[in-house]
């Protein structure tokens, strides 16, 4: 029979029947709400957090507004700032809800339409990410696709 870590042990004790994680909830001393939490406890360490949060959203929104014209997921990082910025911040939770909502209402919008509308919709898409795959191609390196057709 195998001898279990005096740690292991430890951490099964914390647990409830009902708790199959071994006590490691989120919102746990030792979880990530609790850190957050240990961190503003501290008034040095809630301005610090909070500057963080704002700088680390902020850059990581930027460079999803760079990424948005050209194909790639540029909205979807966005979002993620925005993300980033809601743990902190109530208006970006708004912000983060409403996009939610709005994907949602265009989500099940496109879903009821029949299917040419669905296929125009697709090459509208299409013929928008072939422009800016074009545009960015001929003026990040001179190269223009049209004169070889």
């Amino acid at each position: 029979m195998p001898v279990e870590s005096p740690r292991k042990t430890a951490t099964r004790d914390m647990s409830t029947p009902d708790d199959p994680t071994g006590g490691s909830k989120p919102d746990s001393p030792g979880g990530i709400k609790g850190k957050i939490a240990a961190i503003r406890a501290h008034p040095t360490g809630s301005v610090a957090f909070r500057t963080g949060i704002a700088i680390l959203g902020g850059l990581i929104v930027v460079l999803g507004l760079a990424l948005v014209p050209l194909p790639g997921p540029g909205w979807l990082i966005v979002f993620f700032g925005v993300s980033i910025w809601a743990i902190e911040f109530v208006w970006a939770r708004h912000l983060l809800q409403y996009g939610r909502r709005k994907l949602g209402a265009w989500t099940a919008w496109v879903s009821l339409q029949p299917w040419p509308v669905k296929a125009l919709i697709g090459a509208v898409g299409l013929v928008f990410v072939s422009f800016v795959v074009w545009l960015t191609l001929k003026l990040s390196f001179g190269v223009d696709l049209l004169s070889y057709l």
